[in-house]
């Protein structure tokens, strides 16, 4: 039984390991709307993990077991994705959601303000062309992002839902395509 489900597992992850092979490729969505020679900005977006159980005198909580498991998943599913540059907001929950990728890239998390995802959109569109952007968010910012880079309106993240992942392509005039996946 427990074989089965190792192979279960196995195949939902190379799965999820193809469709994100085919979004970061830049034959995944045509870039009919680029300009020659520039490459589309692609970002990868996730609500932070799972997070520890909240208490009243607590609002900043730590991810659970469950949650540090699903950030060390992340960094195996994006260590060779290209990721260039990792946001994360100031809560400890999206740091650690964050942290193993950022290691095993030898890269920095750069910390943003919740509550000024503008400021976070604007940066990304002046400075990361042709890139892939690695986010970590909440159930709140990650739609807000999504729209503000081109992308559909969509509704917040369920409080219960942790496992939803992003792919937005965004091509140089402005227009995005996305891919929502489950891991």
């Amino acid at each position: 039984m427990k074989k089965q489900e190792t192979l279960r597992y196995t195949g939902k992850r190379l799965a999820i390991f193809c469709l994100v092979i085919a979004a970061l490729s830049t034959t995944a969505f045509p870039q009919t709307n680029s300009a020659p020679g520039q490459s589309p900005l692609t970002v990868i977006l996730v609500r932070h993990a799972e997070k520890a159980v909240v208490l009243p005198e607590n609002k900043d909580p730590d991810l659970s077991a469950t949650g540090l498991a699903r950030a060390e998943e992340i960094s195996k599913m994006f260590g060779d994705a290209g990721v260039a540059t990792i946001y994360a907001t100031q809560f400890k929950r999206t740091q650690q959601t964050a942290k193993p990728l950022a290691e095993k890239l030898g890269l920095p998390i750069t910390q943003v303000e919740a509550k000024k995802t503008s400021d976070l959109v604007k940066q990304i569109r002046s400075q990361s062309a042709g890139q892939v952007i690695f986010i970590a968010g909440h159930n709140n910012t990650v739609p807000e992002i999504i729209a503000a880079l081109g992308g559909p309106k969509l509704p917040i993240i369920p409080e219960t839902e942790y496992d939803n992942l992003y792919i937005l392509t965004v091509l140089s005039d402005g227009s995005a395509k996305l891919l929502k996946l489950k891991y």
